[in-house]
């Protein structure tokens, strides 16, 4: 996939130049993965960029997961954990690795200081133990180099999201954590797409009710109720209401 050669390229300290060796102590960044196993269940993953390896640290989430690690941590020879990865619905994954070169693009442009102020939060799809795709989040976290001023360590977090209704979108933000303040979101997510109104009638044509008890439940038109439902065909590209709602749900 030509985005994760791109990625290779920008993220791994040995394809940009003659870089001073970083000096931060992985230990302590091994540690702070660990503890986010061990506290939230989550199944954490940190990334070296200067030697190109990973860690990954199991828990219960990871079992869910289908996932069986012999060793905790297991530690890869590469900056992506393909055991985790492969379980991400093919849609999400190519969004996910788009997302990730916005989210280092974004902060190589920030002063050092202000870098760790942000990170990536996700909802996106994988297949469980019994290969049915949920909702999971993943959060992101970079940690930059005080010798190099390089990318050096991302911690990746998966955990099983609260909410598994299937009228939620994949959703890949880039946040502030200091402010609580979405910074960017995907742009190829239908909230970009469809206006507020047409998720909400796209929701209850998925559910089953006719556009009389969509016009009662919204106090609005049946008229008004059709002609957001055409809109909604035209904007994505489908013959009828329930492919709609099939086809942005349901993926």
């Amino acid at each position: 996939m030509e985005i994760v050669e791109t990625l290779n390229k920008t993220l791994l300290l040995k394809n940009r130049g003659q870089n001073k060796t970083c000096l931060m102590d992985i230990e302590m960044y091994k540690n702070i993965a660990f503890s986010y196993s061990q506290t939230e269940n989550s199944v954490a993953v940190l990334s070296d960029m200067q030697f190109n390896k990973s860690y990954v640290y199991s828990s219960k989430t990871a079992l869910e997961l289908g996932l069986d690690f012999k060793e905790n941590p297991m530690m890869i020879n590469s900056i992506w954990e393909e055991e985790i990865l492969k379980k991400i619905h093919p849609d999400d994954k190519l969004k996910k690795y788009v997302h990730e070169l916005r989210f280092f693009k974004l902060l190589e442009v920030m002063e050092l200081e202000e870098r760790s102020e942000f990170n990536v939060l996700s909802r996106m799809k994988m297949k469980d133990k019994d290969g049915i795709f949920r909702f999971v989040q993943h959060r992101m976290f970079y940690f930059y180099s005080p010798y190099n001023l390089k990318l050096r360590f991302a911690l990746c977090l998966y955990n099983f999201a609260v909410d598994q209704s299937q009228v939620l979108f994949s959703e890949f933000l880039i946040i502030n954590s200091i402010k609580g303040e979405v910074v960017a979101d995907d742009k190829l997510n239908y909230k970009n797409v469809l206006s507020q109104r047409e998720l909400e009638i796209l929701k209850f044509v998925g559910e089953g009710f006719t556009s009389k008890e969509i016009a009662d439940f919204l106090s609005i038109s049946i008229n008004t109720v059709s002609r957001h439902r055409q809109n909604i065909l035209e904007k994505l590209k489908v013959k009828n209401s329930i492919k709609a709602f099939n086809d942005s749900f349901s993926k």
